[in-house]
């Protein structure tokens, strides 16, 4: 008799770990930018620009125009700035958003409260302009995995303030691929019809088939498959990464 203990520990093991969001936006903040730089930037804009859990909740739930928070420079975590075109690149990476406070459906934890209440304590100031980047079904939008609370700083540079919720799953980098943009999308549906053209029984149409038949043949699967795709997108009303990341309409 074989012992198939050890292959079922084995199995176990291989489990994918979930995606942590702030850990993939710093890291593409690295690549861009070194801390030193960051830091005198950030020091430039500051130097040039105790409430209630209510009183918090209210200007989480306001308007928020271009505004900028004053911060203390020396009391700022180098780890937690991010400029706009990161948190864009991670938005569009996985099909993120990135939007007014005002349109988050989910309640905030009472962390990111007394998070808020302790950097306006530290910062004396009173912060506004509340941001938040989490997948679409989490926020109320016009016509909801892994929320990240910001503040603005100026010059295009957020503050984060807190992270909570779960990972995002492993692969979702990989399935929200192909709507990164119409470019990826059309490899997509080109693979997928190549694939189908193979798996047509070579006798089905004449008893050995030229390249020009499977050609054909791949020409009208890619037909088919674009014509489903577009169906489904305007049914759906879908739109790319690209351009959803900072809507606030649902039909983007």
């Amino acid at each position: 008799m074989f012992n198939l203990e050890p292959l079922k520990r084995k199995k176990m093991k291989l489990k994918i770990s979930r995606t942590n969001i702030q850990s993939r936006l710093t890291h593409q903040r690295n690549k861009q930018t070194s801390e030193e730089s960051l830091l005198q930037e950030v020091c430039q804009i500051l130097q040039n620009s105790g409430k209630s859990d209510e009183a918090i909740l209210k200007s989480l739930q306001e308007e928020n125009s271009e505004v900028s928070n004053e911060f203390i420079f020396d009391e700022l975590e180098s780890d937690r700035i991010y400029h706009i075109d990161q948190i864009y690149k991670i938005c569009v990476d996985y099909r993120l958003r990135f939007l007014d406070s005002r349109y988050f459906k989910s309640t905030l934890p009472s962390e990111a409260l007394q998070k808020i209440k302790a950097l306006e304590k530290t910062h004396q100031t009173e912060l506004k302009g509340f941001k938040i980047l989490a997948p679409s079904k989490l926020f109320k939008l016009e016509n909801a995995d892994d929320p990240l609370l910001f503040a603005p700083i100026g010059n295009d540079y957020y503050y984060l303030i807190h992270k909570w919720g779960n990972d995002l799953h492993p692969l979702r980098k990989m399935m929200m691929w192909p709507f990164k943009s119409l470019e990826n999308l059309i490899v997509l549906l080109l693979a997928v019809s190549f694939l189908l053209a193979l798996m047509v029984p070579e006798g089905l149409f004449s008893q050995h088939q030229t390249t020009t038949e499977f050609l054909m043949i791949f020409f009208f699967m890619f037909k088919w498959v674009a014509g489903l795709a577009i169906f489904y997108g305007f049914k759906k009303g879908k739109n790319f990464n690209t351009e959803i990341w900072n809507s606030k309409f649902y039909n983007a």
